[in-house]
This record gives structure tokens, C-alpha cells and sequence, in this order.
């Protein structure tokens, strides 16, 4: 394990400490998750980034006209208000 010495504003340090409390955590707990919390993202838009290079528009239409041209099923039309 590696300790870590970060300068944090005395107010963003007080809403950690709160939320931690709140959530029965400890500081070190509540950074340690976020901080994973923040590289996961980081990686799985790494990951969705190198899987769109792979893909082929050719092979995205292919299955594009596979799609049948019916109305939708009921429950799944567009609400009202956000017909494209």
C-alpha cells in the first residue's frame, strides 16, 4: 500500500468528511473509492475508444437492415413530447 499526501481547499476536506461520516467510511476509504471510481471511468471510455476503431461501417449496416421496419411494440413508442 502506498500513502499519499494531497492538498485539498479546508471546504472540499469538510464535505468529505461529512459524506464519509454519512456513509459510516473513513477519509482514507471515501478517496481511495473515488479515486477508483474516476480510473474506471477513465478506462472503460479507453476501452469503448479501441473497440469503435475495430468496427466497420459496412459491417454496422449489414446488421443495420436486418433490423425489421415494424411500429414498436406497445410501451415502447416515443412519448409525446420527444417524437424526432
Amino acid at each position: 500500500m502506498t500513502a499519499l499526501t494531497i492538498r485539498l481547499p479546508n471546504s472540499v476536506h469538510d464535505s468529505i468528511k461529512q459524506l464519509a461520516r454519512k456513509d459510516g467510511i473513513s477519509v482514507n476509504q471515501f478517496i481511495a473509492s473515488a479515486a477508483a471510481e474516476k480510473m474506471a471511468a477513465f478506462q472503460t471510455l479507453e476501452h469503448l475508444r479501441r473497440e469503435a476503431a475495430l468496427g466497420k461501417r459496412e459491417d454496422f449496416e449489414r446488421y443495420l437492415s436486418l433490423v425489421p421496419n415494424a411500429p414498436p411494440t406497445e410501451g415502447d413508442e416515443w412519448p409525446d413530447a420527444a417524437q424526432p
